[in-house]
C-alpha cells in the first residue's frame, strides 16, 4: 500500500502548471495566476513516434497529448498570460513507467489505463519533485476534482468534480497524503463549458481545441501492433474456447483481446459470444454468453487509501470497476496490507484484470487499487 503519512501544505505561492496543451489546463493556469501564484508554465515531453516504432510523420492528425502543436498551444496560452514556460524532458521515466507497464499487463491478459500510471508516476510524483528541486512546491492540473483537507483529521481528500460528465476523480485514486497536500484542482467547480468560456474570455488559441482521446503512444488504437512493435515478439494464436473446456477456433494472438469484448473474435454463433476471461498460461481466450460475464466479488491489490488509514472493518461504499461506470454499492473488506476485496449488492458486468477499482463514500475517495484476478 502507498505511503499514507499525512502531510502540510506548503507556504509559498509558488505553482509549476502541468500544460498539455488543451484548453483545461490552459484554464488552470489562468486560475492559478488569479488566484496569486507565482506560475511556470510546463509542458511534457513524453513520447514520439520513434518511440512508438513508427516514422515521424505517421500520425499527422492524432488527438492524443504531447504533440508538437500541444506545445505550440500550451506556449502560446502562458505567453499570453506573461508566464515563463519550459517543456521538460520525462520521455526515459515515461517509456519504464508506462509504456513498458502497458505492454506487460497486455501480456499478463491484462487491460490496464496507461492514463492512470502517467497521472502516478510522472505527473504527479516525478514532476511534484522536480518541481521541489527549483522551488515550485505545487502544481496545478486542468483535471475535473478537487482537494480539500479534512480539519478534524488532518488528512487531505480527493473529491468528485461538480461537473458530473466531466469528473475524474477515479484517474487519481492513486494519489498520496504527500502529493495531494501540493495539488492544486482548480477547475474541479466548473463545468466543461464554463472553462471553455473562460478561454475564450481571454483570447486563448485551444478555446475550442477538442479533447485527446487516444492514447499517446498508439494514436491508431491498434495496441497489439504496439504491443509486438515494443517488446519485439510474436504472440502466437491459440485456443478460443467455452467456459467448459469446449474449442470453437483459432485466435490471433491472446493480446487481441479484452474481457467483454465482442467484435472481432472471426467466429460465428447463434448468440451473442463475448471474452471471458484470457488464460495466458494456456494461451486460451475464454468465450461465453452474456449472462456468464457477471461477477459480484473483485479483489485489488497495489492499493492506496485516501480518506481512511486502513479499512479495519467491512464499510459500506460505492464502487466502480472502470472510468464511465455509475458506482455501485458495495462493502470493501481489507485483506491484508494491500488487499481489498468488494462485493457488489448486485453483479457487475465485464470486471476486468488491470482496470483501477475506486471507492466512493458520496463525493469522497476512499482509496482504491488494481483489479486483479480472484
Amino acid at each position: 500500500m502507498r505511503d499514507s503519512t499525512n502531510a502540510q501544505a506548503p507556504v509559498e505561492k509558488k505553482a509549476i502548471i502541468a500544460m498539455s496543451g488543451g484548453v483545461d489546463s490552459s484554464v488552470a493556469a489562468l486560475l492559478c495566476q488569479q488566484q496569486g501564484f507565482d506560475c511556470v508554465g510546463v509542458t511534457l515531453a513524453l513520447t514520439d513516434n520513434s518511440d512508438r516504432g513508427l516514422p515521424e510523420e505517421a500520425f499527422p492528425g492524432e488527438r492524443t497529448c504531447c504533440s508538437v502543436d500541444d506545445v505550440a498551444d500550451a506556449r502560446s496560452v502562458a505567453f499570453r498570460l506573461g508566464m515563463p514556460f519550459y517543456v521538460f524532458n520525462f520521455k526515459e521515466a515515461f517509456r519504464r513507467e508506462v509504456m513498458d507497464r502497458f505492454a506487460a499487463a497486455y501480456q499478463r491478459g491484462e487491460t490496464p489505463n496507461p492514463c492512470i500510471d502517467c497521472n502516478r508516476y510522472i505527473k504527479f510524483a516525478k514532476l511534484m519533485h522536480r518541481g521541489e528541486e527549483i522551488g515550485f512546491p505545487y502544481v496545478a492540473t486542468g483535471h475535473y476534482a478537487r482537494v480539500e483537507q479534512d480539519r478534524a483529521t488532518g488528512r487531505w481528500l480527493l473529491k468528485k468534480g461538480l461537473d458530473e460528465n466531466k469528473d475524474q476523480s477515479y484517474m487519481l485514486y492513486s494519489l498520496t497524503q504527500w502529493e495531494l497536500s501540493r495539488l492544486l484542482l482548480p477547475l474541479g467547480g466548473l463545468t466543461k463549458e464554463e472553462t471553455r468560456r473562460l478561454a475564450e474570455e481571454h483570447g486563448f488559441v485551444n478555446a475550442r481545441k477538442r479533447d485527446s482521446q487516444d492514447i499517446c503512444f498508439v494514436p491508431d488504437g491498434d495496441y497489439a501492433a504496439f504491443i509486438r512493435r515494443w517488446t519485439g515478439r510474436d504472440f502466437p494464436p491459440g485456443d478460443f474456447v467455452g467456459t467448459g473446456g469446449e474449442v470453437y477456433g483459432q485466435h490471433k494472438g491472446i493480446i487481441h483481446y479484452t474481457v467483454g469484448q465482442r467484435k472481432g473474435l472471426g467466429l460465428s454463433f447463434p448468440q451473442p459470444m463475448f471474452v471471458k476471461e484470457l488464460d495466458v498460461e494456456n494461451n486460451q481466450v475464454v468465450l461465453s454468453k452474456a449472462e456468464e460475464l457477471f461477477s459480484q466479488t473483485v479483489t485489488a491489490r497495489d492499493v492506496n487509501l485516501i480518506s481512511v488509514e486502513s479499512i479495519p472493518e467491512p464499510l459500506r461504499v460505492k464502487a466502480r470497476v472502470r472510468y464511465r461506470q455509475k458506482e455501485q454499492p458495495a462493502t470493501v473488506v481489507q485483506t491484508g496490507p494491500d488487499e481489498l476485496r468488494v462485493v457488489f449488492d448486485q453483479p457487475q458486468r465485464a470486471i476486468t484484470p488491470g482496470q483501477a477499482l475506486v471507492l466512493y463514500d458520496g463525493d469522497t475517495v476512499v482509496g482504491g487499487g488494481r483489479i486483479v484476478r480472484n
